[in-house]
């Protein structure tokens, strides 16, 4: 159940991470850094918060799904593309990225014994984190800094995968509903332009 969600995040944050690059008009090594970056950063955070090799080191399948995602998206000439990031594939991969990571790092938590402190800080951090190590590099403010809600799903998803295991519930099927949901409540929330208060 981890790998399903851990490769489904790397396919859909490169390209994402693709998507900005092309929004910045960074040339290919930027572009490559950035795509590596936005799947795989918050991945490596959450493996040495809990003192483990991360996964990127030890397999070679997430650096080879990167490069393929992202030569197969130059060869189609999305970077070719006026104000691709607004267009509806970068929002959909930017979801199931969030809400994948968001699972796969409240697993590890789970895995690892964390609390529920624990398990909302690895849920957050594996969903956003390689985006706003990006975002300081390229000179923004990190989105999730600026659309509060976005953040907000994660620890959302952390909280529900904690309460489920809790319960014994955590299986294949409980994950799927929560996959399926957790997109659905990110991309209402975002045509719908919810957002949490400004202070």
């Amino acid at each position: 159940m981890f790998e399903v969600a851990e490769y489904i995040g790397i396919i859909a944050f490169a390209i994402s991470g693709f998507f900005v690059a092309v929004r910045n008009r960074l040339d290919f090594l930027g572009t490559l850094i950035s795509v590596f970056l936005t799947a795989l950063g918050g991945g490596l955070i959450r493996d040495i918060a809990v003192d483990k090799a991360p996964y990127t080191f030890t397999h070679n399948v997430p650096a080879l799904t990167i490069l393929i995602v992202m030569i197969l998206l130059i060869l189609f000439r999305f970077h070719k593309r006026d104000s691709i990031e607004n267009k509806p594939l970068f929002i959909l991969s930017d979801s199931i990225g969030l809400i994948s990571f968001s699972i796969t790092g409240a697993l590890i938590a789970i895995q690892s014994g964390l609390n529920l402190t624990g398990v909302l800080a690895l849920a957050f951090v594996t969903a956003v984190g390689g985006g706003i190590i990006r975002d300081v590099i390229i000179n923004e403010i990190p989105f999730v800094l600026k659309t509060g809600f976005y953040g907000t799903i994660a620890l959302l998803i952390g909280l529900i995968l904690y309460v489920l295991d809790l319960y014994g519930v955590i299986s294949f099927y409980t994950l799927a509903m929560v996959f399926v949901a957790g997109i659905a409540l990110r991309l209402v929330a975002y045509y719908k332009e919810w957002s949490i208060p400004l202070i």
